[in-house]
Formats: structure tokens, sequence, C-alpha cells
């Protein structure tokens, strides 16, 4: 469920998310439980849409390692996922092995995933495939409605915070389990600068 939607322009990529929880057919209000879907990893954001485990399971995961692994590029970005696969199943005794579709010869992670860094938006899929989108990309339940919202306005004058404000505005707005705040995180390209803040 939810919103994640990632916008690169102008030397900068913003990644905006609601934080809107829902626990199957129960909406959890914002002021009771309300919080970024996104994590800061090292020099990356990455953002997860599926199972609210997952959230806990990658603290858990980065709490143990003596430093924040290097999120930069397809290769990086697939090479985590695949020890991450591994962990799931060595220490988490709860995690399936096989995804529910009898025609797919591979495992699930049954939530998708999106990483912003210096060098891109990178989305996962619960396959484990990792793809780079050179201008924008979203997952969740909202994404149909962020992806069009992006379209429409990509080319106009308005910058990348503001198209990704406007598309996770627009899956708010228009899809049940997705909520206000907004939560962003800034990078700017090719530089270790990074910014985050909500509103």
């Amino acid at each position: 469920m939810s919103i994640a939607v990632a916008v690169r322009k102008d030397a900068r990529i913003v990644l905006a998310t609601d934080s809107q929880t829902n626990l199957g057919s129960e909406r959890v209000p914002a002021e009771n439980l309300s919080g970024p879907k996104f994590m800061q990893i090292g020099e990356a954001y990455m953002a997860a849409t599926g199972w609210t485990l997952y959230s806990n399971i990658l603290a858990d995961v980065l709490g143990r390692r003596r430093a924040a692994p290097r999120l930069h590029d397809e290769a990086s970005i697939f090479k985590f996922f695949m020890r991450l696969w591994g962990e799931l199943h060595e220490r988490y005794n709860f995690v399936k092995d096989q995804a529910d579709d009898a025609d797919s010869p591979f495992g699930s992670l049954d939530s998708t995933f999106l990483v912003t860094c210096a060098s891109g938006i990178f989305g996962v899929a619960s396959d484990l495939s990792v793809l780079r989108y050179e201008r924008y990309f979203a997952i969740g339940s909202g994404a149909p409605i962020a992806i069009g919202a992006v379209h429409a306005l990509y080319e106009s004058e308005h910058d990348a915070e503001s198209i990704a404000r406007s598309a996770a505005g627009a899956a708010i707005d228009h899809d049940v389990y997705c909520g206000h705040p907004i939560h962003l995180a800034t990078v700017r390209e090719k530089t270790t600068r990074a910014r985050r803040k909500s509103g």
C-alpha cells in the first residue's frame, strides 16, 4: 500500500512518501502513528511498500553491520538484496521461500523498494530485479496516479521537489491507502550532500 515516488530533474533527486499506516483494512490515524516510509542507508534513501515488518527487519539487519552498505548502482543494490534474501532465511524463520505464483521460478520479497542516491533512481521489484530510471518512478498502491501526475508535470517549470510533492499529493487524494503528511528526502547528483525534511 501507500506511495513512494522519486523525481530526478536539474541535478536533484527527490523522494516523496506518504505516511499513512494500514493494518489490513484498518487505517491508523496520522496523529496516532505517522512517519516517513523511507530510511537513510549511508548516502542513499530507501523506501518500501508492502509489509510493514520490512522496516523492522531492515533496521535489525543494518544495526548488526559495522558500516552502512554503499548503494550506488544496480550491481551494489542487487548485491544488498541478495544478502538480505540470505539473511531473511537464516535469521527470520517466518519468511516463506517461494512466491505464491506457481508459474514463477523465483522467490519473492512480496514487497517493492525504491532507492535514491547521487547516481540515480532505482526500483527493486519483489523478485529482486533492479532497474534504473532516468527521470522518475513510483511504487505502492498509489503509483499509477503518481506516475500520471509526474508525467504531466515533468516538462513544466516546476522543480523536482514540487513535482514529487504534487505526485504524492495526487496519490493521497485518490488512493484510500495513502495519507498525509508527505515526507521528502533530497539528494544532489554527484555529491555526498543530502537533506531530509517533512511537510
